[in-house]
């Protein structure tokens, strides 16, 4: 286990007389309610360790508490340099693989010839390829077939500017900001199944949100994977945000000290990791329901945002895990990873078609940096240009 995880002396802990010290806007009886003590139901009272009490008043013992403070680990892995190319520029080179197969796929349908059924079932077998589904292909035939009418083509190759507003079209409803103005802490439980590149978004996320001058706390409530919480707190130095983690417990104990901590320090934005789950894994999904559970208990307006991680690569797998986690958590945003690795870009046409869950973010590269908005347009754009 990493030295950082040691528990604390006393007198490294922050203390009742150090919380006193905290502005009236951080952690002030007048600005935020004490920390009630943790439902028996749903948490486990032993062995929990975290920052640091969340309240002057809180009933478990300081020298049970540690503090992952990026400020004391030293200067280990820098954050990576910004990249020189726009964002524009990584979107096109991060969908290089999609764009190829689809490009060339496209080219031999709008190449020549005339519009007629053989073109439209060349057309389908593409756009299945390309991992948008049967639904979501119907639905862009469908669509382009009224367009071809509509507007009277006759080239195949004016097919393709119908083609790019029909996706368009169909995606840009999943085109919703997140936005955390409206709550102070504003809560964000990740989601995903191992492997997707979950605490990596995290990271990335909370650099996104101090670009925007926010503060962040991160929660390491994934008490399931080995190494979870190590990566996460490596992740916080970087970013210079602190993380409440245990060495050993429960991960909806993490989540409650993480808001009622976040609410005494002034934090803006709290962003809980969850263990990676497979939705099959029925008995585990019902452990990341506990998290929700737990966490409206500290905040009963919270968790504001239910975010899942997917891998692109996964394809049709992915939308089948939107459906999956959203049935047991009911999500409000998806983050869609490692599109740059992956031929397999579509699947976003078959997410909007059969479940619309607001497409947060998309990440396109390895660095820091590689994580923004989703926006439909540039999306489209970069695959077809």
């Amino acid at each position: 286990m990493f030295s950082f995880f040691r528990k604390k002396k006393s007198d490294d802990v922050t203390t009742e007389q150090d919380l006193s010290t905290i502005p009236p806007e951080a952690g002030s009886a007048n600005s935020a309610p004490t920390s009630e003590a943790a439902p028996q139901d749903d948490i486990a009272q032993s062995e929990h360790t975290g920052v640091f009490p969340a309240t002057p008043d809180s009933t478990r013992p300081a020298e049970q508490y540690i503090e992952v403070d990026p400020a004391k680990l030293g200067n280990t892995d820098q954050p990576q340099e910004r990249p020189t190319l726009s964002w524009t520029e990584r979107l096109k080179l991060g969908l290089a693989k999609t764009r190829d197969k689809l490009g060339k796929s496209l080219a031999s349908v709008f190449g020549g010839g005339q519009i007629d059924e053989d073109l439209y079932e060349e057309l389908e077998t593409v756009l299945l390829t390309a991992d948008m589904g049967v639904d979501a292909t119907q639905h862009l035939l469908k669509d382009v077939r009224e367009r071809v009418t509509l507007k009277g083509l006759k080239d195949p190759a004016e097919l393709k500017g119908a083609l790019k507003d029909s996706l368009v079209e169909l995606i840009e409803p999943l085109q919703i900001p997140l936005n955390v103005d409206g709550q102070k802490p504003f809560i964000l439980m990740v989601a995903g199944v191992n492997g997707a590149g979950k605490t990596t978004s995290i990271g990335k996320l909370a650099k996104y949100f101090q670009s925007q001058g926010k503060s962040v706390l991160l929660a390491a409530g994934d008490t399931f994977r080995a190494a979870a919480r190590e990566q996460l707190v490596v992740w916080g130095e970087r970013n210079g945000v602190h993380v409440i983690a245990q060495e050993s417990g429960d991960a909806a104990a993490v989540a409650f000290d993480a808001v009622n901590s976040a609410r005494a320090r002034g934090i803006d934005v709290v962003i809980v990791d969850t263990a990676g789950r497979l939705p099959t894994q029925l008995h585990l999904m019902e452990e990341i329901k506990k998290v929700k559970r737990v966490v409206q208990k500290a905040d009963p307006t919270g968790p504001h945002e239910i975010m899942l991680v997917l891998d692109a690569n996964t394809g049709q797998n992915a939308l089948a895990q939107t459906k999956s986690f959203d049935d047991a958590l009911g999500l409000t945003g998806l983050v869609l990873t490692k599109l740059d690795g992956t031929a397999k870009g579509g699947v976003i046409a078959a997410i909007a078609k059969n479940r619309p869950v607001p497409l947060r973010f998309i990440g396109v590269g390895e660095t820091i940096d590689d994580l923004r908005p989703f926006d439909a347009r540039d999306y489209i754009d970069a695959l077809f240009e």
